[in-house]
């Protein structure tokens, strides 16, 4: 027998390759927060399962491709975060899995603004 035979296949899970994205995301500059999505919480509340929020994977035995849905800060140049934000996401997921990513799209669904006061909060001002 060959070493090969002996050795067997190492998959790594869509979940896994989900969470490093999704931390490598929210570890990026000028990235405010994840978006979920409608079908996400949908998915949620169907499946009970732990959806990574605002990241989706295809993950193959060798590549694996990513889409991230973020929010960003108000003020900050969004082509700036969007490829800062490909960078990180794609060497953390090679770095940890092995695997070539292929691509990372970024969809900005929202800015955030830091001055934003809650509705109870203006009326206690006044």
């Amino acid at each position: 027998m060959t070493d090969e035979l002996q050795q067997g296949l190492v998959r790594i899970s869509d979940d896994v390759v989900a969470t490093i994205a999704g931390l490598a995301a929210l570890e990026t500059p000028g990235v405010a927060a994840m978006s979920g999505g409608i079908s996400e919480g949908l998915a949620k509340r169907l499946s009970g399962r732990n959806v990574q929020k605002g990241v989706s994977v295809e993950v193959g035995q060798v590549e694996a491709a990513i889409d991230l849905r973020i929010v960003v800060q108000y003020g900050i140049p969004i082509q700036e975060v969007g490829v800062r934000l490909q960078d990180n996401v794609r060497e953390a997921v090679q770095n940890m899995t092995g695997l070539r990513v292929v691509e990372v799209n970024v969809k900005v669904e929202g800015v955030a603004f830091k001055d934003e006061v809650e509705p109870d909060e203006a009326l206690r001002v006044k």
